[in-house]
């Protein structure tokens, strides 16, 4: 991921001082463990600042408006608290060259500031501070004690210090070329790596989009560099300068990347905030939406391992079961044939009543017949009275296979990241995971499961008829029972885990036979049997299709349906 770094935090808080000062804050919601949105009104509009002191991520600028969902947070309540209608006055550097903001907040322009919000951009030790105007530290995002930090402890109550000096050299348009260039050259080595090591507010990436601008390799070295190699670069290197100085940037989307100079810029971007935002709100949910798939085609790997291994284990018993029978025969026939026992015996063999082939009956030496023959029917009720037992469970256990078969089938396609709503649909699953007691979360947040999403996948028919697929089991409820219309017709593939298919139809419509088969083709790549040449499909009307009385998410039984052959191949993802 793309550092934050000093020039993208110049231009991120160029722009707030032109286009978001002064501005009241009207309210602060914290998204996760590292990231707060403060929501500024200015008299253009209103917006929210979001703050992450991510240790891979950490960062600032104007960002989406957060989750409805309850933010349980105490850090952002403390701030809301202290700073809930007052005014973002400033937003000034801490130090020269420093990755390191003073957000000053005071109740007018104008006035001296009562609090400041101190926003540290500094890798793994990245944190977000908040004292008074005496600099007495109130709140802080992650509080650092004298066991963490001996040389700067970050603590309630304690007065606030900044970060220790960097001991780099600081870049300046005034110094001439030669006295660079002897600064970067004096230890040989890869130029990159030299102006990384010797000068402060550069970045690997800064540096990668100024050599590649100046037509220099990289790991080129510094003894190898030409004169005129020299000159190009230091004519970069005073662009770079210039740029922060005048605080002219030009925001684009690079190869591998982004920047805010314009160095290797791909496509132009509209806006600094928006550039910053988007790249890493999407490499952000890229990174949550592996670990999070990951974590839960884990999870259910595991639990339908063990349920898989029940199921086979009360099957065995219920074939056991089915030698009751047996057991009962050859009492019958040792209580019938008693004259034929003799003392001691280990084994007898007697004719079978219908066949008259000899049956063998193991006896126990120590027991007379009579007694050999209650032993039998014991076992008989035992195996009897298994049976009753078992079949229940069994159902039971199969019941929670073919659901979890279910979400299986929904991890599944969900390949990979490519909007906000793939991870929104894998975070639907993980609810209904933990609400289902399947998953344990301490840092989840119920959502109101009742609230309708629009997050579905969407298709046209041939004849311009709109189709909806769920997601997952949540958004396959809500399709099928709560916006599944009189007039609509219900998809599924016939006993296969997999989506609800909905092919939405006006009163008097008719779908013609392709629209169908399009529909069918849709609801047989959504399934478990994507990878299948046909695939049974049926579909009725949504007044068939029924929740069992108790079902978890997705089940639904159904009747008067037809059926229909689905070619997933067909479908083009």
């Amino acid at each position: 991921m793309q550092t934050f770094d000093f020039t993208t935090l110049t231009a991120i808080c160029s722009d707030i001082r032109a286009n978001w000062l002064p501005s009241r804050l009207e309210q602060v919601y914290q998204r996760d463990r590292h990231t707060i949105s403060i929501a500024l009104r200015t008299l253009k509009g209103r917006g929210w600042l979001e703050i992450s002191w991510h240790p891979q991520a950490a960062r600032l600028h104007i960002g989406n408006p957060p989750p409805r969902s309850p933010d349980t947070f105490t850090f952002s309540q403390q701030l809301v608290h202290q700073l809930g209608g007052l005014a973002l006055v400033a937003v000034e550097a801490i130090a020269p060259w420093e990755r390191a903001v003073d957000l000053q907040f005071a109740r007018r322009p104008g006035e001296p500031a009562l609090y400041h919000l101190y926003v540290e951009i500094m890798g793994k030790y990245s944190n977000v501070i908040l004292t008074d105007a005496s600099n007495i530290i109130i709140t802080v995002a992650h509080q650092v004690n004298q066991q963490k930090s001996s040389v700067r402890p970050i603590l309630t109550g304690q007065p606030y210090e900044t970060p220790p000096s960097l001991t780099n050299a600081i870049p300046s348009l005034d110094e001439s070329q030669q006295r660079w260039q002897e600064r970067v050259s004096l230890i040989p080595g890869a130029i990159k790596r030299q102006l990384l090591k010797n000068y402060r507010g550069v970045s690997p990436a800064l540096l990668q989009s100024m050599l590649l601008a100046a037509n220099i390799d990289p790991e080129a070295n510094t003894d190898t560099l030409q004169p005129d190699d020299w000159q190009k670069l230091f004519a970069r290197w005073q662009e770079w300068l210039k740029a922060l100085a005048d605080e002219k940037f030009q925001p684009a989307w690079t190869a591998e990347g982004y920047t805010v100079l314009g160095w290797g810029g791909i496509e132009l971007a509209t806006d600094v905030q928006e550039l910053i935002n988007r790249y890493y709100t999407d490499r952000l949910n890229q990174q949550t939406f592996s670990q999070l798939r990951h974590q839960l085609s884990q999870k259910l790997s595991n639990i339908l391992e063990k349920l898989r291994l029940k199921a086979q284990t009360f099957e065995q018993r219920l074939q056991q079961s089915d030698r009751a029978d047996e057991y009962r025969t050859k009492a019958d026939l040792l209580m019938t044939y008693l004259q034929d026992w003799k003392p001691g015996m280990e084994e007898i063999s007697l004719p079978d009543f219908e066949t008259g082939k000899p049956v063998k009956i193991a006896l126990e030496p120590d027991k007379n017949a009579v007694q050999n023959a209650q032993n039998l029917y014991k076992q008989h009720q035992k195996l009897k009275r298994a049976r009753s037992a078992v079949e229940p469970l069994l159902a039971e256990v199969n019941a929670e296979i073919e659901y979890l078969e279910q979400v299986e089938a929904a991890i599944a396609q969900i390949e990979n990241y490519q909007t906000p709503e793939d991870l929104q649909a894998l975070e639907e699953i993980r609810e209904e995971l933990v609400q289902q007691k399947y998953l344990e979360d301490p840092e989840y947040r119920s959502r109101n499961t009742n609230e309708n999403t629009n997050n579905f996948y969407r298709y046209l028919t041939p004849s311009g008829f709109e189709v909806l697929i769920g997601r997952n089991n949540r958004q396959n409820d809500q399709l099928t029972f709560r916006i599944a219309g009189d007039y609509d017709l219900w998809f599924h593939t016939q006993e296969i885990p997999g989506s609800h298919v909905l092919l939405r139809l006006k009163p008097g419509a008719v779908p013609e036979e392709a629209d169908l088969q399009f529909t069918a083709n849709l609801a047989a790549y959504y399934s478990r049997a994507r990878q299948s040449d046909q695939i049974p499909v049926v579909y009725t009307q949504p007044k068939h299709v029924y929740k069992p009385k108790g079902a978890k998410p997705g089940i639904a039984i159904y009747k008067q349906e037809r059926i229909i052959w689905g070619q997933p191949q067909l479908v083009k993802s």
